[in-house]
């Protein structure tokens, strides 16, 4: 197979899946209801916390990111935290409790209830996710799930689980970064 043809097959698959979105209407309908939850909770003085590993971390990084600074036009920043970034939290929750408890004990320790956490995982059944989740129906934290078509176990937990139609975790992880809320 000549390096093109590759690239190209690539393109096309990406597209495929953008075009399955595009063509369901519950599933925008609830991307739709997950923006609106956002807003709600950024009017009400709220935040969003947001949690992946590998690829998703990144992906709930730049989430946060574009939240605080801005997304298309200038616009007061909107407070969001990247449960990813400390260093020094993740391993000292992750020595003491276990690798597990590294997003659940930031939910118990800095979101309120009308918060909201976005949990990212391809598969939909990363354990500190998971956790991170039964955490948020303690205390109150609206959660939003990002996962592959399957929704692993995440779908059962989350509040909203918006499922991206497809079983690739590059055309996932595309879908869940496009989304931008």
């Amino acid at each position: 197979m000549k390096l093109t043809s590759y690239i190209k097959e690539h393109f096309e698959n990406s597209v495929k899946v953008k075009e399955k979105i595009l063509k369901d209407e519950y599933l925008l309908s609830l991307i739709e209801k997950v923006a609106l939850e956002c807003v709600k909770a950024y009017k009400e003085g709220k935040k969003t916390l947001l949690a992946g590993n590998g690829g998703s971390a990144a992906d709930a990084q730049h989430l946060a990111g574009e939240f605080v600074s801005r997304f298309y036009f200038d616009r007061p920043g909107v407070a969001s935290i990247a449960l990813t970034t400390d260093t020094s939290i993740l391993t000292a929750v992750g020595n003491d409790y276990g690798y597990e408890k590294v997003f659940a004990r930031q939910i118990q320790a800095q979101a309120v209830k009308g918060d909201v956490f976005i949990g990212i995982s391809t598969s939909g059944n990363s354990l500190n996710i998971l956790e991170a989740l039964k955490m948020c129906k303690e205390k109150g934290v609206l959660s939003v799930g990002l996962t592959g078509e399957s929704g692993g176990k995440m779908a059962e937990l989350c509040d909203y689980c918006i499922k991206v139609p497809s079983n690739q975790m590059p055309r996932i992880q595309e879908s869940h970064i496009l989304k931008g809320f």
